[in-house]
């Protein structure tokens, strides 16, 4: 029953109190996560130590990876950049031709389709190698001089190799269809780094639960 004169003040007002909330939650979290690093600074180190260490290691292995993936199929490695874009121009044919999707924001559909579905791509392909990494790379797993911890890095990395194909596609279509290089570009890197460590994360927990749980 307000008028618009009475009326923006409170909302104005509600929003800036839930404003102050999340910051102070949000503060209070950063905080938090910070104390537990520095209390279990050594043992927060000690990966980052080992993956320093065993850098050459992990690099050959994820090559060997990105090349015996697909070795047992007809057309080996080209395979692994087969599939994906396949699906593109499924999703594309079906939104584009048969459900006359139209442009989003003055960009053609099939852009907006790809800059979502890649990187997608590589964050479903990561998390499902690496939960799987334990029990394929299982005569590893039996050595007792091998680093367990690495080999879902090993996954991240194989898989970090196709996505860095498509998006050079990517950009590809972006230059095609006269959309020229920006700084916001640059963003990539830091959404990349952000969804790596996520998949990381989630399939550090996932592999070893799926030892007990296939």
């Amino acid at each position: 029953h307000l008028d618009k004169e009475e009326l923006y003040p409170v909302l104005e007002k509600d929003y800036t109190q839930k404003l102050w909330i999340k910051n102070i939650l949000m503060l209070l979290l950063i905080d938090g996560g910070a104390v537990v690093a520095f209390v279990f600074r050594k043992k927060v180190l000690t990966l980052p130590i080992e993956l320093l260490q065993n850098r050459k290691l992990i690099m050959n292995l994820a090559k060997n990876d990105f090349k015996t993936k697909y070795a047992g199929s007809y057309l080996g490695i080209v395979w692994a950049f087969v599939q994906p874009i396949v699906t593109i121009l499924v999703y594309w044919f079906v939104f584009s031709v048969g459900l006359k999707a139209g442009n989003v924001s003055d960009y053609p559909f099939v852009l907006y389709l790809v800059s979502g579905i890649v990187p997608w791509f590589f964050f479903g392909e990561s998390v499902n190698s690496i939960t799987n990494c334990l029990q394929e790379y299982n005569y590893l797993v039996k050595k007792v001089v091998f680093k367990v911890e690495i080999l879902p890095i090993i996954k991240l990395i194989s898989c970090l190799l196709v996505h860095a194909f498509f998006v050079v596609i990517m950009f590809g279509m972006y230059l095609i269809i006269g959309r020229m290089p920006s700084v916001i570009w640059f963003q990539l890197v830091y959404y990349s780094l952000a969804a790596s460590l996520l998949a990381l994360g989630i399939g550090f927990f996932t592999s070893a639960v799926n030892v007990f749980f296939k």
